[in-house]
């Protein structure tokens, strides 16, 4: 761990959950101009895609209160602090000069890296580590008060990316991931197999298609080693199954993988049954916890925990080819901490009593480290999240029924449309039974504890790459694959029931440990904790607001041993791909497939597709984020000079192509009861508090039919009834 950049866990502890702190010399950083054609606006410098907040000092003050006493705002130290503004306020080069004091280096080093050591020439390894369902402000560094030592230590030797996005849920954001373009392309137009009429319809297949490219077979074409573990979600057919299962990642350029193949595990301690199909290694289908076979009778290692695992098996291939010189694409695709809620000890004990004091004062707390960080403006406005509601409002007559008539992004009240779907239940911490707030915190304690863990284990695997001497090569990049997850073990209704029952003496013992069965106890930490990870934004998994979609990133270029200041500006998952084919040196294809006329329709079925390996695909549309990442100065400028556009379950979003403004529509009654679209000026209020579309329908309808277009170029199709089960 690198000293500079590590606060010791008491410290933190003492900080984020002890008494009375002082903030200094705080910056709102007014006068940056946001303009958007005619809709101009003027900022104070509340925009969240502006996440630096100055260079505030905290000290604390004052002896640690015993909980459950509201959490006092927590501290940051200096170190922790981005520097990306001096102490005047500025952004480098904000003013119009450089002050020198935050130089970014190129990729091949610069000021803060160490020297070449004759291996200049050598490609970089790439190192992606993906947490599963993890909200925004979960790890320290973005605000959180879980200890994530090695995260903090990855930031010290690297950058934050405060305004990264990914997909509402898992699938879809790993199907973008590897093929570096827009999910309806490539067979995840919704996460798995629709059940409405989209089902039978090109980019439905719920697979990862044969029309899309994959990040790792092209780099395993230019010779790198290629390793996966952990989730796929993208197929779970071996090699000669069935086409409508999909392929595992053996078949899509993984040299080695062992993989859970769906979206979730049953148990994190495995326990798979015999002869089950739900994880595969190396292309033949496995069972974790059989005899002979990790976690079971005579394996190794003798107890098999998800995130434990996968990191022992990324170790073990980059040793296995270590000694030949070939650089490696590494891929930790965590499952933690998505449900069941499930860790060993001492993660499981680690944070008994930290959540007593409920939502809010945690959520609050949050929010105010994240300024003193600098990842939100002093003067960010967080979002007020969902109303309480104690019991279900019912959908309309006809909901769910033949010949509905339900609003969607494209019908509204003022077309005659009316039918809507059920809302669900959503209690504040006062209106919980003290036998429900024991479970609840008892919810959080486990996942805080599943994502410690995480941290614990990526700090091994950097650990380890300096051990063999491959830090110094290694670009490595991690982020959550979506927003943090939300789903009610009671669904939408109220888990009273079910949380008072796992409170109860004789099963709150046991919950988030290893109850040696296939299913482990189905534990999820519901909507409020869900919006306490997703402070500050609105909505979470699922949702198309900045909560589902934003997720905390972090890169450490190679050679990189000081920290650079944030990348603001907003940059996506389909921009990873580009970005680690550039550093490997990989043009992806891009001769143009021939023409293949549809001779009912007329329509080119190759349109816009290049050939790779015989077969025709759709290119890579992100964007390498590799200039970004060693621009001296435009650091809050747009990656890409196009509105973007997103839709999944029929919630949709589109930001334009300046980046100031963002429309979105969410079903009611989540979203509007009438079926407007709302709009929202992202730039000054990423949290999407007012909305503005009243004041501006012009730009509304522009975006609208800017999202009409996405869906059209990607093969979308909104469903007759929009419907995410699993809000």
């Amino acid at each position: 761990m690198n000293g500079n950049y590590v606060v010791s866990r008491r410290l933190i502890y003492g900080l984020l959950f002890g008494g009375a702190v002082g903030c200094s010399q705080r910056s709102d950083g007014s006068g940056r101009s946001l303009e958007s054609r005619s809709y101009a606006m003027r900022s104070n410098g509340g925009g969240a895609d502006d996440g630096n907040a100055g260079n505030s000092q905290c000290r604390p003050k004052g002896d640690p209160p015993s909980p459950p006493q509201p959490a006092p705002p927590p501290a940051c130290l200096p170190s922790e602090q981005d520097p990306g503004k001096d102490r005047g306020g500025h952004r480098d080069g904000q003013d119009g000069k450089d002050d020198g004091k935050d130089d970014d280096r190129d990729l091949r080093g610069d000021e803060g890296c160490d020297s070449d050591h004759g291996k200049k020439d050598k490609r970089p390894n790439i190192l992606l580590l993906i947490a599963d369902d993890m909200g925004y402000s979960d790890i320290h560094a973005f605000g959180g008060e879980i200890d994530t030592p090695s995260l903090d230590a990855l930031v010290g030797d690297g950058r934050l990316l405060t305004n990264h996005h990914s997909g509402t849920v898992s699938a879809i954001a790993r199907a973008m991931l590897m093929s570096g373009t827009d999910h309806h392309l490539v067979g995840e137009g919704t996460m798995g197999v629709p059940g409405d009429e989209r089902k039978g319809l090109p980019g439905y297949e719920g697979y990862l298609n044969d029309q899309s490219l994959s990040v790792a077979e092209l780099l395993q074409d230019a010779g790198y080693h290629t390793y996966i573990a952990g989730k796929w979600h993208l197929g779970s057919g071996i090699s000669g199954s069935p086409a409508s299962l999909g392929k595992s990642p053996d078949q899509w350029g993984f040299e080695h993988s062992y993989t859970l193949l769906g979206g979730g595990a049953n148990n994190h301690f495995a326990h798979e049954a015999a002869g089950s199909k739900n994880f595969s290694s190396d292309g033949v289908y496995v069972q974790p916890g059989q005899p002979g076979q990790p976690g079971g009778t005579g394996g190794t290692p003798e107890v098999f925990y998800s995130t434990d695992f996968y990191t022992q098996k990324l170790m073990a291939w980059i040793d296995e080819h270590h000694d030949d010189g070939t650089p490696f694409f590494a891929f930790g695709a965590y499952t933690s901490p998505h449900w069941p809620l499930q860790v060993p000890e001492p993660w499981l004990s680690q944070y008994k009593g930290k959540y007593d004091q409920g939502y809010d004062p945690l959520k609050a707390a949050r929010i105010e480290r994240m300024k003193c960080l600098g990842v939100l403006p002093e003067d960010f406005v967080p979002s007020a999240g969902l109303p309480e509601t104690l019991a279900q409002s019912p959908a309309s007559a006809n909901w769910f029924k033949p010949g509905a008539k339900n609003i969607s992004a494209i019908h509204d009240l003022d077309d005659g449309y009316v039918d809507y779907r059920d809302g669900v239940v959503t209690k504040n911490w006062s209106s919980l039974t003290d036998l429900e707030k024991k479970a609840q915190a008892r919810y959080m304690e486990i996942y805080a504890g599943m994502v410690a863990n995480l941290d614990h284990n990526i700090g091994l695997l950097i650990q380890h790459l300096k051990d063999i001497g491959e830090y110094d090569n290694t670009f490595i990049m991690f982020h959550s694959d979506n927003g943090a997850e939300g789903w009610s073990l009671a669904g939408p209704g109220d888990p009273k029931t079910t949380d008072e029952g796992n409170a109860a003496a004789g099963v709150y013992e046991t919950l988030g440990a290893d109850n040696g069965l296939q299913f482990a106890k189905s534990i999820k930490y519901g909507r409020r904790w869900a919006e306490v990870s997703a402070a500050p934004f609105a909505q979470f998994k699922g949702g198309q607001g900045e909560g589902g979609l934003s997720v905390p990133a972090i890169v450490h270029l190679p050679k990189q041993h000081k920290r650079m200041r944030a990348i603001t500006g907003f940059t996506h998952i389909e921009d990873e791909a580009p970005t680690f084919l550039e550093l490997a040196g990989v043009s992806p294809p891009t001769q143009p497939a021939p023409a293949n006329i549809d001779p009912n329709t007329g329509k080119d079925l190759n349109a816009g597709k290049v050939i790779y390996k015989n077969r025709y695909v759709y290119p890579m549309t992100g964007s390498s984020l590799l200039p970004y990442l060693a621009d001296k100065h435009n650091h809050a400028g747009p990656v890409r000079a196009r509105s973007f556009g997103t839709e999944s379950y029929g919630r949709a979003a589109i930001y334009s192509q300046d980046g100031q403004w963002k429309a979105r529509w969410t079903e009611p009654p989540f979203g509007p009861m009438d079926g407007h679209w709302q709009l929202f000026h992202v730039a000054t209020d990423r949290a999407e508090m007012v909305d503005r579309s009243s004041e501006f329908p012009d730009l509304v309808a522009d975006l609208f039919l800017q999202w009409q277009s996405y869906m059209t170029s990607v093969g979308g199709v909104e469903p007759n009834m929009p419907y995410y089960a699993f809000y």
